[in-house]
């Protein structure tokens, strides 16, 4: 008996269980859906088979319900992800910035097309490269045909050391026929202080272009009176810039200025592992203060800085280009209701070759009479078309209603023109 006893103790207290185990799951079924009120009824103490079958149900059920959840976050994470943009491709460190450098020189060795001999900088040019070498020349006695002046430009990419080898583009200043074949020489550069940075010096390159000359014909291909060096300019002092000021903060430029995309960095900027103290200062400034952790090695701190994303703030704007018929609409645009009719003008201007002839026997020459026509067709039975307007409407439809107007791209131009004007547009129109 007392082992009688002790069987059924051991069978209670396994039942017990999975009825402790089966009260968190009771949290979960009130929240989604379950009626609390009803309690679950306990399964015999012999009845082993039937509570396995109802936790295996309600594991089945959380299963589900968790994968539905993990779908969702997913889908979240993919949608944020899209739109999201690295700090880097957004904005840029004050002081990593390029700069720009200019200088005048000569290109020589050109096949008889350089300046003319009415260019007189160059022919004075060249007669104080002479004359530096103790040459004297009067400048009247000098022929440039083969020499030509040009502008030397180049442009120093951030924080290169001395010794760094960059291109440069080659200009023609005078009434140089073509530059192919010609060596540039050594031209110093200078930056906007009046401080001398570079030289460039070397062959000057046209990209494949070339001119042919013969006796009342001329064939060129590509553009003759501007070219490359090709790593022919060579650093010789290196540009000051900084990135930490003075008051230990990293000042970030935006390329696009907005107060909303000033804002999300700011945040982004607090809200990340860095834990970095920043603040915007205005739409295309904002401050962050250089970390503890960080005070030594700036670099890895700006290169933390850049991998932060942030979703920026795109304007509803319409951009067109009249010459080209382009259009690009943003995909906030959005415009009020209101009707549209616009009618189509084509004109035609045909012109034929007629053959004049005067009466058998009679005076006069048989001559071409040009015959030319003007026809203008106006589309007929315009109706006018609704388009669809508030905050609620996609893109999409703007774009079906557009279309049901029938009008080509430039045609489209004066639709939004004419909406600008009433009013209805909700959005910026460029026009390039």
């Amino acid at each position: 008996m007392h082992g009688t006893d002790r069987k059924v103790q051991i069978v209670q207290n396994v039942s017990a269980k999975p009825s402790q185990a089966t009260w968190g799951w009771s949290v979960l079924w009130r929240k989604f859906g379950a009626d609390p009120s009803q309690p679950e009824a306990d399964p015999p103490v012999e009845d082993f088979g039937g509570q396995a079958v109802q936790t295996v149900e309600h594991l089945k059920r959380v299963k589900g319900f968790l994968i539905v959840l993990c779908l969702l976050i997913a889908c979240c994470l993919l949608a944020s992800a899209a739109s999201a943009a690295r700090l880097k491709d957004l904005a840029h460190v004050e002081g990593f910035r390029p700069n720009q450098l200019f200088g005048y020189g000569l290109v020589v060795g050109l096949n008889g097309t350089g300046d003319r001999q009415n260019t007189e900088f160059t022919v004075q040019t060249l007669a104080n490269l002479l004359q530096d070498y103790n040459i004297r020349v009067s400048p009247n006695d000098v022929r440039v045909k083969n020499v030509a002046a040009v502008m030397v430009t180049a442009e120093v990419p951030p924080f290169v050391q001395p010794g760094t080898r960059l291109d440069a583009t080659v200009s023609s200043m005078g009434d140089a026929g073509s530059l192919s074949g010609g060596v540039l020489l050594l031209t110093p550069l200078k930056g906007s202080d009046g401080k001398i940075y570079a030289v460039g010096q070397g062959p000057v390159s046209l990209g494949g272009g070339y001119t042919a000359l013969g006796v009342g014909a001329k064939i060129s291909k590509n553009h003759q009176t501007a070219g490359r060096i090709t790593a022919g300019v060579l650093l010789e002092r290196a540009v000051p810039s900084t990135i930490v000021g003075s008051d230990g903060l990293v000042r970030i430029h935006l390329d696009k200025p907005d107060f909303t995309t000033a804002k999300r960095i700011s945040e982004a900027l607090k809200n990340s592992p860095l834990k970095i103290a920043a603040q915007a200062l205005s739409p295309g400034v904002v401050t962050a203060a250089l970390t503890d952790k960080f005070r030594g090695d700036p670099v890895a701190f700006i290169s933390a800085l850049e991998t932060v994303e942030i979703a920026p703030d795109q304007p509803a704007r319409i951009v067109v280009n009249e010459r080209t018929g382009t259009v690009i609409i943003s995909k906030d645009v959005r415009i009020a209701p209101v009707a549209v009719a616009h009618g189509g003008l084509h004109i035609m201007v045909k012109t034929e070759q007629r053959v004049s002839q005067p009466n058998p026997f009679g005076r006069g020459d048989t001559a071409v009479v040009p015959d030319t026509t003007v026809a203008v067709k106006e589309q007929e039975n315009r109706q006018l078309i609704e388009l669809p307007g508030g905050p609620g409407i996609a893109l999409s439809e703007i774009v079906r209603a557009l279309n049901s107007l029938g009008v080509t791209p430039r045609d489209l131009i004066a639709v939004f023109e004419a909406l600008r004007e009433s009013g209805s547009l909700q959005a910026e129109l460029v026009v390039m």
